[in-house]
Parts: structure tokens; sequence; C-alpha cells
């Protein structure tokens, strides 16, 4: 009943693990076989190996917690070489890879280098990192930049693509819609929203980087309107992310328009999670007649998302 066809990659199940919460997919694996997952995003890959940002990096907040960990990762190489002979030993499922950079010629060199690896059958592009040739804001809050790196990128890349989409942005339609226009497979979102915390006794900000993605029960409400309003603008699936804590809040993403969904923040504090909106999904769906998880896709919708399930299932 769960199992669907994903961007022409037959999954499981609709739940993906969101990039940076699942490592590079053994974490998990003293609680459950990662391999009952849908697929996985693993952390953020960049060209060059990243350390990550200094000092306080995770900070809870009512609802959720504030992180800067600043992509650490192996950098490209180490990951080709060793982190991916490491994820084919144990995983059997779709792999997506997040990839990151800090100007457009980053991005096409390290899509070029995930597309010639058999293992990965997603390319996720992050665009939440800063553009350090247009001052450090977001490719993803611009969008004429959205635009060049969603194209120059596609140009590289015949794998599903999928765009991670900012939510500190003016209007998320608008930069949605220019990604499906430069040949984005797929969308997800939300990431993180951008926020900051104050250590009251040094009186100085919390976070090493002073500012930190917030994520966790205080975005979904945030991230299930920006899945609505996409999934009514768009004609490509998506991928629903933020605050996801039980299998309801799945559902609510899934009924607002996403195909898929991804968990996050709450698998630090319930690493069974997914487990648990797996078996929540499967006996919504017996207990209501449905026979296939595409089937309550985009319910929500004025039409009852039949436009949009047309566009995208058939």
């Amino acid at each position: 009943m769960l199992k669907l066809n994903f961007l022409g990659v037959p999954l499981n199940n609709p739940i993906f693990i969101s990039s940076g919460c699942f490592g590079f997919g053994m974490d998990y694996t003293d609680y459950f076989d990662p391999n009952r997952l849908g697929a996985f995003s693993i952390k953020g890959i960049t060209l060059e190996p990243r350390s990550g940002n200094e000092g306080v990096r995770i900070a809870e907040t009512p609802s959720g917690i504030l992180n800067c960990v600043g992509l650490e990762n192996p950098g490209i190489e180490r990951f080709k070489n060793v982190t991916l002979k490491e994820i084919e030993k144990n995983i059997t499922i779709p792999v997506c890879a997040n990839i990151n950079g800090s100007t457009i010629s980053d991005y096409v060199a390290i899509a070029e280098e995930v597309e010639n690896l058999d293992t990965i059958k997603f390319i996720e592009l992050n665009i939440s990192c800063p553009n350090v040739k247009n001052g450090g804001m977001a490719f993803g809050a611009n969008p004429k930049t959205v635009k060049e790196v969603v194209k120059e990128v596609r140009k590289v890349v015949k794998k599903p693509l999928i765009v991670k989409l900012s939510p500190n942005v003016t209007d998320i339609v608008e930069i949605g819609k220019i990604c499906e226009d430069e040949g984005a497979d797929s969308l997800s979102l939300i990431n993180t929203l951008l926020g900051m915390d104050i250590n009251i006794r040094t009186r100085k900000p919390l976070l090493g980087n002073i500012f930190g993605g917030l994520s966790g029960n205080a975005v979904k409400p945030v991230a299930l309107r920006m899945v609505y309003q996409i999934t009514n603008a768009v004609n490509i699936p998506v991928v629903g992310m933020g605050g996801i804590a039980c299998w309801e809040d799945a559902l609510e993403f899934i009924l607002a328009g996403a195909s898929a969904i991804s968990i996050g923040t709450h698998i630090f504090s319930n690493p069974m999670l997914p487990v648990e909106v797996e078996e929540g999904l499967e006996n919504y769906l017996k207990k209501n007649g449905f026979s296939s998880i595409t089937d309550v896709v985009a319910l929500a919708h004025s039409d009852d998302g039949a436009r949009y399930r047309k566009q995208i299932f058939n």
C-alpha cells in the first residue's frame, strides 16, 4: 500500500530521512534496519572537506532546535573513495546526494561528480547555501540566482534533480516555479527557518555562527502552508518536510500535496519515528479504504487534488 514510483525510482514507502539527520546511513542501525525506509538523503557534501562552524552549533528552543553545523563533511573525494563504499555494503534503498556550493561553478562541479556514482539515485540541490559572489546571500533567496544555479546544474545532470527550497523568501511559489521552469524534477521543502538565540549571562549570541536554522515542531505550520501553496502551483512532485513528529504529521503533508515526506529533527529524540510513521500510514490507509498512499496525495486541495495527482502519477 505504501509502495510508489518516485521520479522513476521504485520506493518501499514515501519516507525519506532529511539530509544531516541520518549521517551516511548507518547511524541508526541499533534501532531499525534503514532499508525499511523509502530513501534517505546523505549528509550534505561539498567539493572540499569542511570542518564546520566553530563555537556552539546546536541550541534547543521551545518546540525545536537551532543548528549552525556548517556543512561539516569529508568532501567529495573521500566520500567517493571511502564513505560510499560503506554505504554500498549496507544500504539497498535509493540514496539521495545533497550537494552544496559557494559558487555556481562549485555546484556544477560536484553535480558532475555525483552524476557518475551509480549508488546515487537522486540529486538534491541545496540552494540555501551562501553565494560568496553575491555578498553571502543564499542562492535560494534570490530568484535570479535560483534560475542560474538550477539551469547550470540541470545541464550536467541526467539523474532526478530535486531542488531543496529555503523558506526564507518573500514568495516560495515564485521560487518553486522558477525551479520547475529550469528543469527541476522535484522540489523538497522546507529547509530551516533562520533564527538566533542570545545567552543572557554573556549577553552575546549563543550560536558560534550567530544565526542558525530553526527546525522541529515550531516550523511545521509554515512548512505545511508552503507545501500546499507549491503543489497548487507546480506540476512536479514534492518531498514535504518540516517538524514531522508523528505519522499524523506526515499524513498532513501528504494531504497538502507531498508525494513523499522527509523526517528530520524528531528522529534525534525518537529514533524509531520512521518505523512509527510507516506503520501509522499503512494502518490509516487500511482503516479508510485506500488502496495506495498515492490516493491521498493533495486531497486537501480545493479540487480534492484531482488535477495534481493526474499530473504527477499518470
